[in-house]
């Protein structure tokens, strides 16, 4: 189990106009915030996306670097990307779901067409949202087992406000016994 305030994964994708990323070389003010995204064929995802896409000028303002990344190949990627008018969210693909399980991400497997008409892949990890410290521990996490009710990225922001202003620790570090 993830545990807060202890080392993220290693995480190392492919993205689509930057490059290699690598979160052990990711030099953020303060935070990078990872969203692990179902895929192409999820509405769902396109909709979130977008609202990240919209909001990352307001994380870059409070020191927060943001990825968005899925285990769709380069070019179901791309057209994600395209979908969610893309610029300043960086877009990774290619994620092992090996990966993806060391992130904590459930797996699901195809269910074929979507209600967009977009097969679904065989396998492919489910939502997970990752606030990652400069230092490389982990601030924050959410996973889901379902693609809906997702962490909000607007409440995130005002969050953010008050953790930088209060220099609040991350919660859910204790890992002894109860």
């Amino acid at each position: 189990m993830l545990t807060p305030r202890q080392p993220a994964p290693a995480l190392s994708v492919d993205t689509l106009a930057h490059g290699r990323f690598e979160l052990h070389a990711a030099s953020p003010e303060r935070f990078t915030l990872i969203c692990f995204y179902r895929g192409l064929h999820c509405p769902i995802c396109a909709s979130y996306l977008k609202e990240l896409e919209r909001l990352t000028p307001e994380f870059a303002a409070r020191g927060v670097e943001t990825i968005a990344i899925s285990s769709d190949g380069a070019e179901r990627a791309a057209e994600m990307a395209a979908k969610v008018g893309a610029q300043a969210l960086r877009v990774g693909y290619g994620l092992p779901l090996t990966k993806a399980r060391e992130w904590g991400l459930y797996i699901s497997t195809s269910r074929g067409k979507t209600s967009i008409g977009i097969d679904e892949p065989a396998l492919f990890s489910e939502p997970g949202v990752f606030l990652i410290r400069s230092d490389g521990t982990i601030y924050y996490l959410s996973v889901q087992s379902m693609p809906f009710v997702r962490p909000n990225f607007t409440e995130m922001v005002a969050a953010l406000d008050f953790v930088i202003k209060n220099d609040y620790p991350a919660r859910g570090e204790f890992t002894g016994a109860v």
